[in-house]
């Protein structure tokens, strides 16, 4: 086994700040630090220097072709090769050129990508620009070397068609409105203020081979069949136990790719599910955090087939076991090294936190409904509610410590104690004596305070985390303008924010639950308290077109409101298409080798009957004649829903051509219905039909065998 020093490879294949401040002119590297920190333009002869370094750079690293690396709302990342070539020379050579221009800007066909209306498909121009604030870098895979230059996307009419875009536009929002704040309470130093987040990524590994033979994982990314072993995931004996020898080889290359892109993969371990893993960073500037998700996804998909592995991202592969989420960690940290969500060793007498505090309080229990939908896809569906991820009713933990300031503030505007930390005492004289953190945690919490930031547990693992983080953003920049314009307003600026505190304490304390979010009695409270429990992602999509976010987001200029409708419509869009391709995927499968299995099984048990009828006159045959009963009746009740199922998918796309919204909820009430009907009888044919017959690897095979 090859070793290597981390330091030593950490970043090599990244056009970070040491290689810009070793290879740029002084002035070049000055202007785009300038572009970087302070969002100045940069000026075409500046950028036709990067760019000739960035080119110089990336091909002493192998590279041959760039490409403007970008987020479209297909879910995935999108990029369109070019080489360094120019036109040949008279001497049968060729120069390597690459200018400011191409640097800049790119332009891939807008009309190809999901627009939701805002360019039709005659309309084809789109433009991709570079973001200076998230580096350059070189991906080293089956295709060489290429230099990918992460951007933005947007149409030919100015409308953002990815998730970066609008992450940057929150991001000035953010920025804006939290230096309002901090003047108002005598910072004059920081100069910006930018969204920290870390996102731990879930998954599942698999046997590639196996992976190969299940249709519905090729098609849908998850089982649409399958019946749980004898043993899942009840003895825990799965969670942060050892790493199969074969899957730490695997995380071990993932590291490595990882490291030299610069992405500070940080933890890794075992999840609750077999075959479940986590990977998880260290925190980055909300864009970068956003593209470095991005990068661990795709690694962990790439590094996995040299391994003869299959990653699988979606967001409940198995039925019957814990699904995979994406916890997405998220503070504000000045440019000058302040944490605004950090409590400090007095939370009770920290007014900057307090005021912090209470603007996140109203701004989750305003936008809940926005905040959930920011989570919703078609995959989250079969997690949110259940008991292996947070409620679908969006309520924030705090714990006892800020609880109880938060009920002091309620009472009289201010508070003068804090609960404080105590000595861990394990009844074990010779383990080391340390403090207990000011609070516990709460798993069932969709929004928790976590110390020093906030953990949004909401997002499905193969979705970009650039969507909650446009809402957290502007939810907050909203509360926090409100506070500063209230502030502002006042003579007295000491009674005007003790004010403030007690008002947002008292109007927004329905939103914090510290207890048990699994349970029924929750859920009656939270009803009680007039919080939403939005449960399907088709039920959340119109969160994002009413007036009350068309107003914030316009605003902030973060969204138009023609932005908006064009994402709901993708949105509609992506939950029907994605359900009917399950519903063809179930019908074909079924077809092809459920029913063909099932009649040779039946047909070997009626000739088995018969056999034993002939041989022996007098045999009791009666537990023959019941299986082969209930199988004829379990293959009758599988052709009649596949039958249906077809009839309703063929239904639902002929709606998806005129009305993405009434499709959606047409997939949702009635073909995902039936699909659970066939789902039932297959998996009870699975029981019935000998493990040499069945034509699918089980859940067995899939998940205890890797």
């Amino acid at each position: 086994m090859e070793y290597f020093n981390v330091a030593d490879i950490y970043g090599e294949n990244v056009f970070n700040d040491s290689v810009m401040r070793e290879r740029l002119p002084k002035k070049t590297y000055q202007k785009l630090k300038e572009t970087i920190s302070e969002g100045k333009e940069l000026d075409p002869e500046t950028a036709d220097v990067v760019a000739h370094e960035m080119k110089e750079w990336a091909i002493e690293k192998g590279a041959t072709h760039y490409t403007h690396w970008f987020q479209p709302l297909s879910g995935l990342t999108a990029e369109k090769h070019d080489s360094f070539i120019t036109a040949p020379l008279p001497t049968g050579k060729v120069l390597m050129s690459f200018s400011g221009k191409e640097l800049i800007k790119g332009e891939p066909d807008a009309s190809s990508f999901p627009s939701g209306g805002l360019r039709a498909t005659f309309e084809a121009r789109g433009y991709t620009a570079w973001d200076p604030t998230s580096p350059a870098f070189v991906r080293q895979d089956e295709l060489g070397a290429t230099l990918c230059i992460p951007t933005a996307f947007c149409s030919y009419t100015g409308e953002a068609l990815d998730q970066k875009t609008p992450l940057l536009r929150s991001m000035e929002a953010i920025n804006r409105e939290s230096l309002r704040l901090l003047r108002l309470l005598g910072n004059t130093t920081s100069k910006r203020v930018v969204p920290s987040v870390g996102a731990e990524q879930e998954y599942f590994i698999i046997d590639r081979d196996k992976y190969l033979k299940r249709k519905d994982l090729i098609y849908t990314g998850r089982t649409l069949f399958g019946r749980m072993p004898a043993k899942g995931q009840e003895m825990d004996d799965h969670y942060f136990g050892s790493i199969n020898e074969r899957v730490a080889s695997f995380m071990r290359d993932v590291n490595l790719e990882l490291w030299k892109l610069g992405v500070p993969a940080k933890t890794q371990h075992n999840e609750v599910a077999p075959c479940q893993h986590e990977l998880a960073p260290i925190y980055a500037q909300a864009n970068v955090a956003v593209d470095n998700n991005h990068l661990v996804m795709e690694t962990l998909k790439r590094v996995a087939h040299r391994h003869n592995l299959e990653c699988l991202l979606h967001e409940k592969p198995f039925s019957g076991v814990n699904g995979s989420g994406k916890h997405n960690n998220w503070s504000l940290v000045t440019d000058d090294g302040i944490n605004l969500m950090d409590p400090g060793k007095e939370p009770h007498d920290n007014i900057r936190f307090l005021l912090v505090l209470c603007c996140v309080l109203q701004a989750v229990d305003r936008h809940a409904d926005l905040l959930r939908e920011s989570a919703a896809d078609v995959g989250n569906d079969h997690r949110l509610g259940a008991d292996e991820a947070p409620p679908a009713v969006i309520s924030v933990f705090l714990g006892s410590q800020l609880e109880d300031i938060l009920a002091q503030l309620r009472e009289k505007g201010e508070a003068t104690h804090s609960i404080g930390r105590e000595h861990m005492d394990t009844g074990v004289k010779t383990i080391p004596d340390f403090m207990k953190d000011a609070t516990d945690r709460n798993r069932t919490s969709p929004f928790a305070f976590t110390g020093n930031k906030f953990e949004f547990r909401m997002v499905g693992s193969k979705d970009s985390i650039g969507e909650p983080n446009v809402v957290l953003n502007t939810i907050l920049a909203e509360s926090f303008s409100e506070a500063c314009d209230y502030i502002e307003k006042a003579k007295d600026k000491d009674k005007a924010i003790k004010k403030l505190l007690q008002k947002m304490a008292k109007d927004h304390e329905r939103i914090v639950f510290n207890g048990n979010g699994y349970s029924d009695e929750w859920l009656k409270e939270a009803k009680k308290r007039g919080l939403p429990n939005i449960t399907s992602m088709v039920d959340a999509i119109p969160a994002i077109t009413t007036e009350k976010s068309v107003a914030l987001f316009e605003k902030f200029n973060v969204f138009t409101r023609s932005e908006l409708m064009s994402r709901a419509e993708i949105e509609y869009e992506q939950y029907a298409k994605e359900i009917n391709i399950e519903a063809r995927a179930m019908v074909n499968i079924v077809a092809k080798r459920i029913v063909p299995c099932v009649i040779n099984a039946v047909t070997e048990v009626a000739g088995s009957i018969n056999e034993v009828t002939a041989a022996m006159p007098d045999a009791d045959i009666s537990v023959q004649k019941e299986l082969l009963s209930e199988m004829s009746d379990l293959l009758s009740d599988t052709k009649n829903s596949s039958t249906r199922l077809f009839e309703l998918a063929e239904e639902g796309l002929s709606l998806m051509h005129k009305d993405a919204a009434k499709a959606a909820k047409f997939y949702h009430d009635k073909v995902t219905v039936e699909m659970e009907v066939l789902r039932n009888a297959v998996d009870s044919l699975e029981l019935l039909v000998g493990k040499e017959n069945w034509p699918l690897p089980s859940y067995g095979d899939l998940l205890f065998e890797v």
